[in-house]
This record gives structure tokens, sequence and C-alpha cells, in this order.
């Protein structure tokens, strides 16, 4: 006879059996059989499935019907895989001081994946009833060039997109030949919203693509640049991967399997251009903020969440300290932390409306101690080179343009340095994941008994320094220190040395 866990791993999350849940589980309070696709999402990762699937699924609650999303993966089809069994239902499990609340989302309608489904994602996209195409696909994901934040022309999904349009691999491929598509059809452009990082990420990913046309057909680019709107957003909800002790906590509450759940803080926040010619659904019901500029918003989440994030991350991670609330129980990185908010990042900043911007960092520390988000520091830690520049290093030029240097931001970026090493200071392995890890790690390797030498060999990566800051000289010489420091005296007496300096 089986026993009690084989029975629950017999079962899978479906909508037959949506009715059959513990009452204490939230569920869609919505025919789901009348709701039609609007949206087609590209990035099945568990950002949007905590984020903007939500926000969707409450104004599906209301009634609209017409805003269902369509998931389209651009990389693996193991999110694909998991989540079409379940008729795109997956649970999201909320944490926060030790309690947990579970909610199944159902704004979901269908999952594909662009490694064997190429022509029936570039086919739905180019329906009239898809208005809108979001994406999360990861700063990476959008084949920039770190340092100027324009298309990467040498990227080699690129160059195959270039010599085979109509069968993109690359995002802006895939937007371009599916914009493409429906002007061939003579349908309207859908809306293009990026939900990515990206200091003005609409602007951003508007003349990424934009270039991408250029080189494959100017008439498609100008058509682009007159038709497609491109709102700029800000996206906030800390979402950790899930893990498989939290598979184990959804399923023994759902009492079946969940083969794909996310993980995630109470706190989101959505700020939104208003700028969607086909229509938008009514995101402001669930909360959403609708604005004419979302840059002040922007740029103070991506600077002090996501700046401070990155200091945590390649300090702790060479500390051999696991996750931000982890560091947060540290004597001194919390410390170090403030100093750069208060010192490098606000000062940078413009006026937010309708925020304090030393309350919401306030509110950040507060979301950084939450022991219930297990958010793993050498997750954060990935794809440093593309994420520095937006976050840190643009903050530390605008210092110098005002005639300030900047306090932290060089201690910041030491700790990345030294965080190349692949090497903790207990002796303990681990793997940097990056676009350029290859020539990263092989510069730290080259140079890994050489501060100076390993600072000199990274400011030259045009990618990730642009020239004027490397060529600052206060940056290189605070930079060196903090990175000699950290490669000889070790992480907590650096911190020690840096908060006792005036």
């Amino acid at each position: 006879m089986p026993d009690a866990n084989t029975a629950l791993l017999a079962k899978r999350l479906s909508r037959t059996i949506l009715d059959r849940l513990p009452p204490a589980i939230e569920r869609p309070a919505y025919d789901r059989a009348a709701v039609t696709p609007g949206i087609v999402h590209i990035g099945l990762g568990a950002f949007c499935r905590a984020h903007l699937a939500t926000y969707t699924d409450d104004v599906l609650a209301t009634g609209e019907t017409g805003w269902g999303i369509v998931g389209v993966d651009p990389l693996s089809p193991a999110i694909r895989d998991a989540l079409k069994p379940q008729d795109g239902l997956y649970t999201l499990l909320v944490r926060e001081d030790g309690r947990d609340s579970l909610r199944v989302v159902g704004s979901f309608l269908d999952a594909m994946a662009t490694a064997d489904q190429l022509d029936e994602a570039l086919a739905l996209m180019s329906t009239p009833e898809i208005r809108i195409v979001t994406l999360t696909v990861t700063e990476k994901g959008y084949c920039q060039d770190a340092a100027t934040g324009s298309l990467d022309e040498m990227h080699p999904l690129i160059r195959a997109d270039l010599a085979a349009p109509e069968a993109p691999r690359s995002v802006p491929g895939l937007l371009a030949e599916a914009i493409r598509r429906r002007r061939a059809a003579g349908l309207a452009p859908f809306t293009v919203l990026v939900c990515d990082n990206l200091a003005q990420n609409g602007i951003k990913v508007r003349g990424i693509v934009i270039r991408y046309a250029e080189l494959r057909d100017p008439e498609l680019a100008a058509y682009i640049a007159e038709h497609v709107s491109f709102p700029c957003t800000m996206v906030d909800r800390i979402t950790p991967a899930t893990q498989d002790a939290d598979r184990a906590t959804v399923d023994a509450a759902l009492g079946c399997r969940d083969a794909w759940p996310v993980v995630s803080e109470p706190f989101k926040q959505w700020v939104i251009e208003d700028r969607f010619p086909l229509g938008r659904p009514a995101w402001e019901k669930a909360g959403a903020i609708l604005v004419d500029d979302v840059h002040p918003f922007e740029l103070m989440k991506l600077r002090c969440l996501n700046g401070a994030h990155s200091l945590l991350a390649y300090l702790s991670v060479v500390a051999g300290i696991e996750t931000i609330a982890d560091a947060m129980a540290d004597p001194h990185l919390p410390a170090v932390m403030r100093r750069l908010w208060a010192e490098d990042l606000i000062p940078t900043l413009p006026p937010v409306p309708g925020t304090d911007i030393p309350a919401y960092t306030a509110a950040l520390e507060a979301r950084f101690r939450n022991p219930g988000i297990r958010h793993r520091t050498i997750q954060i830690s990935s794809d440093g080179s593309q994420k520095l520049p937006p976050r840190l290093l643009e903050p530390a030029r605008e210092l110098f343009a005002a005639g300030r240097i900047p306090a932290v931001i060089p201690l910041a970026v030491a700790a990345w340095m030294r965080f190349l090493l692949e090497v903790d200071e207990a002796g303990n392995a681990y793997k940097v994941a990056d676009p350029l890890a290859g020539a990263l790690t092989g510069i730290a390797r080259a140079h890994r008994d050489d501060p100076a030498a390993l600072a000199d060999a990274l400011f030259a990566i045009g990618d990730v320094f642009a020239p004027e800051l490397a060529a600052e000289a206060a940056f290189r010489t605070a930079v060196v220190a903090w990175l000699e420091s950290l490669m000889t005296a070790g992480v907590r007496p650096t911190l020690e040395a840096f908060l006792a300096a005036p």
C-alpha cells in the first residue's frame, strides 16, 4: 500500500482539484475558462510569477476577462514543462516573521518555450488579441553593451538573428520579428512593457530593438520608432530562488504536488508609465501606480535596493554568509549599507513624488531582515558586469561630476573584484555566473596575488567601467586599497577599518 508521501506526489496541482484545496489556500476568484489571452510574457522566472502575475490575477478577479497571460521562456523549456500539466497554475508562498500564506495564481493560461515552439510563440504574438508583451529576462537578456546600454552588435545571438531574422533566438530579434509579422498582417503593434531592473528600461530596450531592426531592415526600424510604445516601469518584490524545502512546504499545505512554486516577501510595488495604445488591464485596481514619468521611482529602487543588494552580496559571499537576512545579522554589514545609502546613493537621487527616501531605505532594511526570505547572496551576485554599472558605477560618476568622491562604492567594487577569485575566505569554492565570467575569472586567476594588477586589468574592461570613471585617480586608489585589504586581511577586518575611518 503506498505511504502518505507517495499518495501526495501522485496528485498534481491543476484546475480539476482547485475546489478540493484546503480552505486556507487562496485561489483564483474568477472563472478561468472565461479568460482569454491579452498578454504574452517573455521570461518565466520566479519574479514575474510573484509580481506581474499577481497584479494581473487581482485584476481578473474584478471581472476583466481579456487579459490572461501566456508565458514564453526564451532559455529553457523547464518551467514550461512544469506549468503546462498544472494548467498554468502555481503557488505563491509569501513568508514573513515565521508566518506563511499560500496563494494559487491563475493568470497564466498557458506556457511555451522558444526552444521548440518558436513559430507557435511568434504566431500568438501576431494575433490581434495580444496587445501587450511584457518581459523579465534580466539585464543580460537584452544583448546590451553594459557600458553604453546600447545593442551589443557582436553578441553571438544578434549575429545569428541577423543571419536568420525570421527564426530569432535573441529577445531583440524575437520582438522585432513579431512586430514585423503584425505589420505585415495589418495589425497595430503591441505595447512592449519591460519589467527588468534597467534604468529607464523602456527607453533603453526601445533603443536596442530599433538598432537591431536598423541592422535588419531600416524601414522596420522606422516603423518601430514611430509606432511602438515602450513604457518604463519600476518593479519591486524580493523573490528568492525556490528551494526544495519551499517545495516541500507548499506540497504539504496543498495536499498535492506543485512542480514549481515561487516564494516572495509580502511587499510589492509597481510603478508604470501609462502609455498603452491598445489598452491595458486596470492594474491600478491591484495597487499599481500609474504615472507620466517613472524615472525617479526606478532610480530610487535600482540604486537603493539593488545597489545595497550588490554591496551585501559580494562581501557576504566572500565572507561565507549565505543569505541577505544572515548579512543583516552581521555586526558590521548593516552599518556599511546605511553609509552607502546616506553618503553615496541618496545624494544622487532626484525627488521622488510622495516618497520620503530615508524612510524608504529604513523600510528596505526591515525587508532585508525578513528571516522567512532566504535570498541567497550567491544568487544576487550573478551578472555583476551587467548590474554594477547602473546600480553603483553610474552614481559614482555622478558624484565625481558634482565634485564629490564616493565613500562606499569603491569598497563595493573591490568586493566584486575579490569575489571573482571564486573562493571564499574559508577556502570554499563557488562559481561566478556572469556573461563575462570566462574573461573576468581568468583575469582574477592571473592576478590573484597582486591586488593592484587585478584592479588595473578589470578597470580596462570597457563593458564594465566607463573610461571617465576608470580614469578617476581617487576612485582607482580607493578601490585598490580596499581590494588589498580584502585579499590580505579579510572581510571583517576590512569592514572594521572602513567603519573606523573618518
